[in-house]
């Protein structure tokens, strides 16, 4: 009878971890920011009840409107707040009020203006945050973030869905195309008053151009017209990539890289799931997929292009661009 008890205890030790490993704890997310259409998106691909993988056990369950005088903000907001409530989200009326209610953040404000004062209040309660593209309305801004992060120990990391489709990534490590020499990626591109020019909807593109070329990036240069906007970096390596602004003409998205065996064109899939499957690891493991160092690279790059069309198109570099925004940011952190 001994052995039998024992032999029973194992039997309900070992169903309850193969039950604990398949249903993980329910986290409870909270929007910040339902301005953008990636609310309803994001929020009905996390409660789906069929959800699976790194997209199950995590649910939807507040939002907080939030929202500026950005023309994409102020005139959506109203829209997706109701389309997220229909779906069983909580509205709140504070930023503080959700986070009594949620285990994790999805800072999504259209806005990037407003990140900084958002993820402040955010990191103070210690929950992990995702901050949707731009990370930031500003390379000063961005570095405060980060700082901010790790002052209170919050994991953090931002991104646009360009970054993970699949026939983006199907270019990088391919066979045909072999070491990617460089790249050229392309997508449609406006612009929001008060904010730098890449900063909106070109940011996309430019994730995708350094998800193909990595990090290094030494110098950037830009021509901007009435039809497209395009603006090359020269990569430390001596590698050149190019990102080319669709202002005016079929609004697609695309990418184009050079190889030491052979080039490839893909890179036309925007994937908010494979995204949200990012997310939601990342919300279990704490482990951000994107660095802090490769996102704050990418804001250079945008910050130094605007700075290369003040001075006519000539080559600006990086490091003086960063170097002058982390001065700005000093005095943000420590007013």
């Amino acid at each position: 009878m001994k052995h039998l008890s024992i032999h029973l205890l194992l039997l309900l030790g070992l169903a309850a971890a193969a039950f604990s490993q398949e249903t993980p704890k329910l986290l409870r997310a909270g929007i910040i920011g339902l301005d953008t259409s990636h609310v309803p998106a994001f929020t009905k691909l996390f409660n789906n009840p069929k959800a699976d993988g790194d997209l199950a056990g995590i649910r939807v369950v507040a939002g907080y409107p939030g929202g500026t005088d950005m023309p994409a903000s102020r005139d959506r907001v109203a829209k997706f707040t109701e389309q997220v409530r229909d779906m069983g989200v909580e509205i709140v009326d504070s930023i503080a009020q959700l986070l009594e209610r949620v285990d994790v953040v999805l800072l999504e404000s259209v806005d990037g203006r407003i990140h900084l004062q958002e993820a402040r209040e955010v990191f103070k309660s210690g929950k992990p945050v995702f901050i949707d593209k731009p990370v930031a309305g500003s390379l000063a801004d961005a570095i405060v973030i980060f700082e901010l992060a790790k002052k209170h120990r919050v994991s953090t990391w931002s991104s646009s869905s360009a970054r993970f489709g699949g026939d983006l990534l199907s270019l990088k490590g391919n066979a045909e195309v072999g070491d990617i020499l460089g790249a050229t990626t392309w997508g449609p591109c406006s612009y929001q008053s008060g904010t730098p020019d890449l900063f909106f909807y070109a940011i996309h593109g430019i994730e995708s151009l350094f998800t193909l070329m990595g990090t290094g990036c030494e110098t950037v240069s830009r021509a901007k017209g009435p039809l497209s906007d395009q603006v090359t970096g020269v990569w430390k390596d001596g590698r050149i990539g190019t990102y080319r602004g669709i202002v005016k003409g079929k609004p697609e998205f695309g990418a184009m890289v050079y190889g030491s065996k052979g080039n490839l064109q893909g890179g036309k899939t925007i994937s908010y799931e494979a995204l949200c499957r990012q997310v939601g690891r990342f919300f279990r493991t704490g482990q951000p997929p994107v660095s802090a160092e490769e996102t704050l690279e990418i804001c250079t790059f945008m910050e130094a292009a605007d700075e290369s069309l003040r001075e006519g198109g000539k080559p600006v570099p990086l490091a003086a661009v960063l170097a002058k925004a982390k001065a700005v940011a000093a005095e943000k952190l420590n007013p």
